[in-house]
């Protein structure tokens, strides 16, 4: 199942894809696209419904990020060989743990705000993993099963924040708008295999970021078990997986954002994001 919120911004109703790719509303069905029905029984009682039967939305419509109520944004720093290689950052022994504001969760189109004072703007094509059970020291044998679904993530960064101003990279992770989630909420069995999917990410037409997630160093499942030592995930907390290489970091010089550039990024089978950046 593809899943989805869409409607203006704090009124999201839920949704899902049809084979034609249309969205139908689910209100009666569910109130949101969280909690209850990101679990296995919820999901499988949305996978019974026939989306032909549902209400077809026929006007275009914003997107949401596609979970709500997220009461966790969890991300893994330097997850990519090749993204560490570019950064020159050794590769972790163990998972990179910060945490992003759920304050900076914005639909996939949305604005990207450059905040005030801000010099050095970046972008990161991810990953996302929804978690759909309680979980808590989790094996990581049985972790893919409290995986509610996978999603497109722009871990939107201010390097000059994260890097230089001191402290923990929180700080540099968290502004408003600097977490556009979706468009869809893809379920496992048809994420294909997420341990090999395409992604990409362009700025005003260029390319920058053009990896897999094949050069991820710590698969899906091992970071739902090691997250899950220190911290319970609840259901619609997110985990954001890392990226590969061709931030702006990393460029030759390095190359940052501003007022009036347009990011369009995706992963294979996930959808597809597109934001231009406005001035806080």
């Amino acid at each position: 199942m593809k899943l989805l919120r869409y409607g203006e911004s704090g009124r999201e109703k839920p949704g899902m894809l049809d084979a034609q790719g249309r969205v139908r509303d689910l209100s009666s069905f569910v109130d949101d696209i969280a909690q209850d029905a990101l679990s296995a029984q919820g999901l499988a009682r949305l996978r019974a419904i026939d989306p032909s039967s549902l209400p077809l939305v026929e006007e275009a419509v914003r997107y949401g990020a596609c979970v709500a109520r997220v009461g966790k944004f969890v991300c893994i720093g330097l997850n990519y060989a090749d993204h560490a290689a570019e950064t020159g950052a050794a590769i972790p022994e163990e998972p990179i743990i910060f945490m992003k504001a759920t304050s900076a969760i914005v639909g996939p189109n949305d604005a990207v705000l450059k905040p005030r004072g801000s010099t050095k703007l970046d972008w990161e094509v991810e990953l996302g993993i929804v978690i759909g059970e309680h979980t808590s020291y989790v094996a990581e044998a049985r972790a893919l099963d409290h995986i509610a679904g996978y999603c497109v993530i722009n871990d939107v960064s201010e390097r000059n924040f994260q890097v230089e101003r001191g402290g923990q990279w929180d700080k540099g992770k968290g502004c408003d708008t600097f977490g556009p989630i979706g468009p869809w909420l893809v379920t496992p069995d048809e994420a294909g295999d997420v341990g090999d999917l395409k992604m990409w990410l362009d700025v005003n037409g260029r390319r920058y970021q053009n990896g897999s997630t094949k050069t991820m160093i710590f698969k899906p499942a091992f970071l739902v078990h090691y997250v899950s030592q220190f911290m319970s995930l609840q259901p619609g907390d997110v985990i954001s997986t890392g990226t590969p290489p061709g931030v702006g970091l990393g460029q030759k010089p390095p190359v940052y954002l501003n007022a009036g550039d347009v990011m369009e990024l995706g992963i294979e089978g996930l959808g597809i994001q597109r934001q231009v950046v406005g001035q806080a």
